[in-house]
């Protein structure tokens, strides 16, 4: 990978903070003040929190809102090949050259106080947004949601929150309801909250957030309903298309893009815009076609950055939707569950070839493929995924396990997100 015009100052950030994660919203609430607040001179916002679906729910939402002619800001993370992926303004990825003003003007207000990488780059993020037009923002939470960065933003015009589960237990909490409970922190008072299908105790802790700061909820399944791709809520019925993203899970990501449009009226999406949107809307490293770029047959490899056994079940679900031999080259980070994801996939596998992550805290693939064995899979390591890649002919090939395994494989086969 080349070096990028932005890399030393972001290494620089890096150091500013022992921790790599310390949720609070002291310190970004400090170096925001030094900057003159520009998280108060937004455009309209979505903010977007879950476990899983995040990304493809944002998504469509710039899809639909694009196809109705609006122009909209994202910020979305981690990113998968380029920082500057995280930061869209007005349709457009911002440049490295803005993108390294911005950094060098917050490191300068921040004056060496400590704060986390996510912190300072996030208020970068709300600098460029305060400062080009845009009519709406499409704002992702980082991590949790009650204290993560993004949530120093105080009247969003929706929050959503998509399918909630286990993950980031060092941080959120050890069990689903502590989880949901910090997920639902964006809920705020008085504005729409729109809620993706649940686990019924985890409903239960978002409905009581949301209650205690007197949020409006609207819920899947009482509020808002999906019927197959029949969608109907207080506004009426739609007739959902096929999303363009794979998968029957995609189909409930886009009905809660859409239950979240329809929780508003400050932007009009007319039903042509919503089935534009949603057939044309892109988010890599979710089920990618990389087949060409990887040199093989269409449909024959694909590239998926989902690393929780609840990512590892909607994937499940696709290939069970579609029998065929079917190999996983799988890398993942040390602290994720792996025994989890891989009891998921392993009815719909015949092989696992465990690969590195470079230069992250990665499972080594030794250890990966003893948790494979012990599930009854049939697994062996290789020393990169395209070493891996090369040695199997399967039906079908799946390069899983971590967005950041994604990011180099995009990389090296100069996918770059665009």
């Amino acid at each position: 990978m080349s070096m990028s015009a932005v890399d030393p100052i972001l290494e620089r950030l890096m150091a500013l903070h022992p921790k790599k994660i310390d949720l609070s919203l002291d310190r970004l609430e400090r170096l925001l003040t030094a900057l003159g607040n520009p998280e108060r001179k937004l455009p309209p916002l979505f903010h977007v929190a879950g476990t899983n679906g995040k990304g493809s729910t944002v998504a469509y939402l710039r899809a639909m809102l694009e196809a109705a002619g609006y122009k909209v800001h994202v910020y979305t993370s981690p990113h998968l090949v380029r920082f500057a992926e995280r930061i869209r303004l007005a349709g457009t990825l911002i440049s490295d050259d803005a993108l390294n003003a911005l950094l060098e003007e917050c490191e300068a207000a921040n004056t060496g106080d400590p704060i986390t990488f996510f912190e300072i780059t996030t208020a970068a993020a709300f600098l460029a947004f305060s400062r080009t037009p845009a009519d709406v923002l499409l704002l992702e939470v980082g991590l949790g949601g009650r204290l993560d960065a993004t949530n120093v933003i105080q009247a969003p015009l929706v929050s959503v929150i998509t399918p909630v589960s286990i993950d980031h237990v060092e941080f959120l909490g050890s069990n689903l309801v502590e989880i949901a409970a910090e997920k639902a922190g964006i809920a705020k008072s008085e504005r729409p909250v729109v809620i993706a299908p649940q686990d019924a105790d985890g409903l239960t802790a978002i409905l009581e957030v949301a209650a205690e700061v007197d949020a409006i909820p609207l819920v899947a399944g009482f509020d808002w309903h999906l019927d197959g791709q029949d969608y109907r809520d207080w506004r009426g019925s739609l007739n959902l298309p096929v999303p363009a993203l794979p998968g029957a899970h995609q189909i409930q990501n886009a009905a809660l893009a859409v239950a979240a449009l329809r929780a508003q009226s400050l932007f009009t999406v007319p039903d042509e815009a919503i089935a534009k949107g949603l057939q044309s809307a892109v988010w890599p490293a979710r089920m990618q076609d990389i087949s060409v770029a990887a040199d093989r047959a269409p449909g024959t490899v694909w590239l998926d950055g989902g690393h929780n056994p609840a990512g590892a079940a909607t994937i499940a679900a696709l290939l069970a939707a579609d029998p065929k031999p079917t190999a996983v080259i799988l890398g993942m980070l040390a602290n994720k569950d792996a025994a989890g994801y891989l009891t998921a996939l392993q009815p719909h596998i015949d092989r696992l070839i465990a690969v590195p992550v470079v230069g992250e805290a990665a499972y080594e693939p030794d250890a990966l493929a003893e948790i494979a064995t012990g599930i009854g899979l049939t697994a062996t390591t290789a020393p990169s995924w395209n070493a891996a890649l090369s040695d199997v002919t399967t039906d079908r090939i799946l390069i899983c396990g971590s967005l950041y395994l994604a990011g180099q494989v995009l990389a090296e086969l100069d996918l770059n997100p665009a």
